[in-house]
C-alpha cells in the first residue's frame, strides 16, 4: 500500500531546496543561470535507473503516459497489434489505442497476471509488441513471457505500475523486457502525487522517448533550447521539479516500504491460515513480490462479496477485488470502440478464464503502518463465511 503512508519531514526538505537554493525554478530544462545547479528531475531519473540497475530512466507525468511514452519510444503506431492482459488498469489499454496501435487482450492464470498460454495462442504477423502487468505487486511468469517474445520476435513491455521494487529471479521488475513502466502516483509503493517513469538499456529507446515526451526536443547541447532540433513530433509529458523533489526523498525510502508490506502480509496470511473456505494467489517461482496486496480465491462470486460486506462491518475495506473490478477487467470495457472491435463486437464472453477467477477473489490491502489488531479483526470478520 502507498508511500503516502511515509511522507514527512524528508519530502518537505528536498521541495523546499527548490525554493531556497534553485531559484523557484519548476520546470526541468533551462533557467541554469537562476537555478544554482538544482535538478531535481534529472537528479531524480539518475537515482532511479542506479536503483533499478538500467542505463536510462526518464521522469513524465503519470504512469499512463509512461506507457504512452513507452510505445512511442519503441516506434509502435498504427496497425501494430500490442498484446495484453485482462486484468489491468485501463490506462494499460488506453495507451495503445492512443498510439492508434490495436489492442488484444488476453485471458489472465492464477497468478492474475498474463496467462503466457494464452498470450502464445493470440500472437499474428501483426503482433509488434506485449506489455505484461505486474498486477498488485505479485511478477507475472516473466521466464515464460520473456521466451516467447524473444522467439517470435516481439517487443516486450512491463507496466510496473503495481510493483515498483519487485523483482524476478534477481532482476528489478521493470528491467526484465526491453522497456519498463512505472507509476507514482498517490495510491503507489512510491508516489509524487501523480507521475511516472520510463527505464530501459537501449539508448535509441530512451533518446526517442525522451524526445516524444518533450514535443520532439532532441535537448542537442548544441543549441539553445529555442533552436533545438527535432526529427518528429511529440507531446508534453515531462515531470515537475516538485514532482522530482518528492520522488527523491520517496526513493530513498521504497527499500523500508516493502520491507514493512512484506512483513506486514506474513501477518495477515498467518492470520487468516486457519480459515478452510480460501486459497491464497500464486506467487510465481522467483518471484519477489512487493507484497502490495494479499489476493484470495473463495467458493464463488456470492462468496467474495460476502467477504467484503463482512470486512467493511468490521472496518477493513478491500483493494479493486472485489469492488473496484469494472475499471481493472477488460470484459466490462464496452466503452472502449476500438477494443470492442478487436473483439468483434463482444467482450463479455471473451474472458471467462479471467472473468471466473476475478469474480471469486478478495483482496486486503496491505498497509506500511498496519494496525497491530488487524490481523485478528480481519480474521474474526470472516469467520462467518469462511469457517
Amino acid at each position: 500500500m502507498p508511500g503516502f503512508e511515509v511522507i514527512g519531514r524528508e519530502e518537505f526538505e528536498q521541495v523546499q531546496e527548490v525554493f531556497q537554493d534553485g531559484g523557484g525554478i519548476l520546470f526541468r530544462h533551462s533557467f541554469d543561470h537562476l537555478r544554482n545547479e538544482v535538478y531535481k528531475v534529472r537528479d531524480f531519473e539518475d537515482a532511479f535507473a542506479q536503483r533499478m540497475e538500467v542505463r536510462h530512466a526518464l521522469a513524465v507525468t503519470s504512469g499512463t503516459a509512461a506507457l504512452r511514452v513507452a510505445l512511442a519510444g519503441l516506434e509502435i503506431g498504427s496497425g501494430d497489434e500490442v498484446i495484453t492482459q485482462s486484468f489491468t488498469f485501463v490506462a494499460t489499454v488506453e495507451a495503445i489505442i492512443e498510439a492508434r496501435a490495436i489492442p488484444v487482450v488476453v485471458d489472465v492464470d492464477d497468478t492474475l497476471n498474463m496467462d503466457s498460454e494464452a498470450l502464445e495462442e493470440a500472437i499474428t504477423d501483426r503482433t509488434k509488441a506485449v506489455i505484461v502487468v505486474h498486477m498488485l505487486g505479485v511478477p507475472a511468469r516473466m521466464d515464460e513471457i520473456k521466451r516467447i517474445c524473444r522467439d517470435r520476435g516481439i517487443l516486450l513491455i512491463e507496466d510496473t505500475a503495481w510493483g515498483c521494487g519487485g523483482r524476478f529471479s534477481g532482476k528489478p521488475l521493470g528491467t526484465i523486457g526491453d522497456v519498463g513502466t512505472f507509476s507514482f502516483d498517490f495510491a503507489k509503493t512510491m508516489t509524487t502525487g501523480e507521475g511516472g517513469m520510463v527505464v530501459t538499456n537501449d539508448t535509441h529507446v530512451d533518446d526517442m522517448a525522451r524526445a516524444w515526451h518533450d514535443h520532439g526536443h532532441e535537448n542537442n547541447p548544441e543549441l539553445p533550447r529555442w533552436e533545438d532540433s527535432r526529427h518528429g513530433s511529440g507531446f508534453n509529458y515531462r515531470m515537475t521539479e516538485l514532482q522530482g523533489a518528492v520522488g527523491l526523498a520517496q526513493l530513498e525510502k521504497l527499500d523500508g516500504v516493502i520491507a514493512a508490506q512484506r512483513k506486514n502480509k506474513a501477518k495477515l496470511m498467518s492470520a487468516l491460515d486457519g480459515l478452510s473456505g480460501l486459497t491464497w494467489r500464486t506467487i510465481p517461482d522467483g518471484a519477489e513480490e512487493t507484497a502490495d496486496a494479499l489476493i484470495f480465491f473463495v467458493e464463488d462470486n456470492y462468496s467474495a462479496l460476502r467477504c467484503r460486506q463482512l470486512l467493511l462491518e468490521e472496518g477493513i475495506g478491500t483493494k479493486i477485488l472485489p469492488e473496484a473490478i469494472t475499471w481493472h477487467f477488460a470484459g466490462t470495457w464496452d466503452h472502449m470502440p476500438e477494443l470492442v472491435s478487436a473483439r468483434s463486437g463482444d467482450l463479455a464472453s471473451r474472458f471467462t478464464r479471467s472473468a471466473e477467477l476475478l469474480g471469486r477473489s478478495v483482496a486486503l490491502p496491505v498497509n506500511v503502518l498496519m494496525d497491530e489488531g488487524m490481523p485478528e479483526r480481519a480474521y474474526r470478520a470472516l469467520i462467518p463465511e469462511l469457517r
